[in-house]
Order: C-alpha cells, then structure tokens, then sequence
C-alpha cells in the first residue's frame, strides 16, 4: 500500500488555493489541536492559556483532552468548525479520529492567521525542538503544528503538518506510511514541492 498526500496552499494575494493530490479526509491526528483551541475565544483565562501551551508547543494530549472537555467536544468542535467555514470536516467522540481535508485544514488557517487568535499563532511558531519538522522544511520564518499517529487497524502512520511558511499558508496530509520517519520526509518533500511550484 502506497501512500496518500494532499496538498493545499495558498499564497499571498491568491483568491484560491492550490491543490494536489486526492481530495479526501484523513483522521487528524494533533493537527485537530488547533481547531480546538480556536473553538475558544481569546483571550484566554490563565488556566486555559497553560493547557493551550501545552497542547500546541508540546502536543500534550492530557491537555487536548481537558480543552476538548471545555469546549464540549464533537458538538463544540462541530460548531466551531462551522463557524469558521469548515465544510469536510466531521469531529470525532476520539478527537485525534475528526476526519478533515487539506482544503478545509486551509480554511482553519485563514481564519487562525487573519483573525482574533494571536495567542495561537505565536505558540505555533514556538513549537518544541523534536516537533517542529514538517512544512518548516520548506523555509522560514514558520508557525506550524504537526499531527502523528499509528493506526490501530493496520500499523500504518498518519502523518500531517499545517501552517505558515512566509507569507503563505500550507497544509500537508497523509496517510499510509510504514513509520512516522517515512511519513516526515514524505511530508517535508511535499511541502518544499508544493511551495516551489506555486
């Protein structure tokens, strides 16, 4: 079994995104984590603001869960992701199982990069040494979050990275890898690729 990537980029002044691969959802992983924090509004309350840190710059999944229970789970994330203009994207009971698209994973970037999240974006230009592999291959200044996961079914990774690389805005998906190294490499190539070409 091959891998499957999907690109989505969209570059300054662009009205629309540029898309590769197959148009279809993958299970989120920790990319989710940002929809979560963006389902609450800023700014944040000290305790919040702790657990955003840690779910964002060090993918902290104990404190994905505490937000996901603030923010009422699938029927919050649902609603956020509504209101933010998210059309492929159905939350899951497992919040690393939502199902999205790279065009969808680009809508939720517009909105966290040209709207009231600045708390957000300036944790995902600090993410932990070890995690910040991904679309900053494909150049700097960054802001990024990356999701990772094995798949219970069949062992095979998935493997995504979202973000800003300059001035443009890029989400990498993907699934199918036989290890998490593959699915990185895969990625970053992928990226550098897609920014080259648009």
């Amino acid at each position: 079994m091959s891998a499957s990537v999907s690109v989505a980029v969209l570059r300054p002044g662009s009205a629309r995104p540029l898309l590769s691969g197959p148009e279809r959802t993958y299970p989120s992983a920790s990319v989710v984590k940002v929809s979560i924090l963006a389902a609450l509004p800023e700014p944040l309350p000290a305790r919040e603001r702790e657990l955003a840190r840690a779910m964002i710059v060090n993918s902290d999944n104990d404190a994905a869960s505490s937000l996901w229970e603030t923010i009422s789970g699938v029927q919050g994330l649902d609603a956020a992701h509504a209101r933010l203009g998210l059309t492929e994207t159905v939350a899951d009971r497992a919040w690393g199982l939502t199902r999205t698209t790279a065009r969808d994973q680009l809508t939720l970037l517009r909105a966290v990069f040209d709207g009231p999240y600045p708390y957000l974006r300036s944790l995902m230009q600090y993410v932990a040494p070890g995690q910040d592999w991904g679309v900053s291959a494909a150049g700097a200044p960054w802001a990024l979050k990356n999701g990772w996961m094995p798949m219970r079914a069949t062992g095979l990774w998935v493997v995504h990275s979202v973000g800003r690389v300059g001035d443009s805005l890029i989400a990498v998906l993907s699934d199918g890898h036989p290890t998490k190294e593959s699915g990185v490499a895969c990625v970053e190539a992928a990226a550098r690729e897609a920014l080259a070409r648009s």
